[in-house]
């Protein structure tokens, strides 16, 4: 049986390095699964793997995108499982890694057909949620789809937004294209989630930022000025670098928010993994019982 193995945990958990050990293991390339650092020019801010880390193992979905190119989970579970049926070809394992919940979900479990949305909608309403902001959209959402406007985080611009897209651009309601039904996939997943103590985990958190503000963190975000708009942008890191080069903060402060907020989307994806039953938990350092795992010996 065909087996794909995921290793998914959050950020600054030890993902990367775990999964080229089991990557030279297998023989294997690994999948990314980071909805950030399939953007080719957010390497410092995204933890990107390095250089000599893509020389020792082939990645697929690293610093593929332009930073104005559109891209979904939708699309990316497409490209996914066509790329799987390629590898599994040639080994009976492929490696999917990252912490991108809805990429991971997305080829697991499937994700709703919903349709892509044309460019001229969403320049339309890029331009509106800069010109009537993000209330007015959530209202319109209200009108058109009172169901889904329920239960849509209505303080993230991303989501109001496209569901008010694909409701202007059908004619139907967001809510009609979700189906949430599970689809069947033609192998086998082994799904590990890898863990550390709180306290472990937020220092690695604290350390990573520190390095990254040592690699040019502030550079790079000065040198991506133009397209902050972009919604590749809108995260963590470069949200509280440009909020430094605003003035609005100084850079202690801005390191310090990107710190906590980081912590808090380490806590936000622990969260949404342990929800999940399928999920194996381990430490970063058991790769041993890791690969007896994937294995079925234990």
């Amino acid at each position: 049986m065909k087996t794909l193995i995921v290793i998914t945990g959050p950020t600054a958990v030890g993902k990367t390095a775990l999964c080229i050990d089991l990557a030279r293991h297998y023989h294997i390339p690994i999948i990314n699964a980071d909805s950030r650092q399939v953007y080719r020019d957010l390497k410092i801010g995204t933890a990107a793997p390095t250089e000599e880390q893509l020389r020792q193992v082939r990645h697929y979905f690293v610093g593929t995108l332009s930073l104005d190119q559109y891209y979904s989970a939708s699309m990316y579970e497409q490209e996914v499982m066509s790329l799987l049926n390629e590898l599994f070809q040639q080994s009976d394992y492929a490696l999917l890694s990252g912490g991108s919940m809805m990429y991971i979900d997305a080829v697991c479990n499937g994700i709703d057909d919903i349709p892509t949305v044309d460019e001229a909608t969403r320049a339309t309403l890029k331009q509106r949620l800069a010109d009537e902001g993000l209330a007015a959209l959530c209202e319109e959402l209200r009108r058109l789809d009172p169901e889904h406007y329920a239960i849509v985080d209505r303080q993230n611009p991303r989501r109001v937004v496209h569901a008010l897209e694909i409701c202007l651009m059908t004619g139907r309601t967001y809510t009609s294209f979700r189906t949430n039904s599970r689809r069947q996939r033609p192998f086998a997943i082994k799904k590990v989630a890898l863990t550390l103590p709180r306290e472990t985990l937020y220092q690695r958190i604290n350390d990573r930022v520190d390095a990254m503000m040592a690699m040019g963190l502030l550079d790079e975000a000065r040198r991506l000025q133009p397209y902050r708009s972009m919604n590749a942008l809108n995260t963590v890191g470069y949200k509280e670098m440009y909020t430094y080069i605003d003035g609005t903060w100084t850079l202690d402060e801005a390191v310090e928010r990107m710190k906590g907020n980081t912590r808090r989307y380490a806590r936000k994806q622990l969260t949404w993994f342990k929800k999940d039953p399928d999920v194996k938990w381990y430490e970063p350092e058991g790769k041993e019982h890791i690969i007896s795992y994937i294995e079925g010996d234990c």
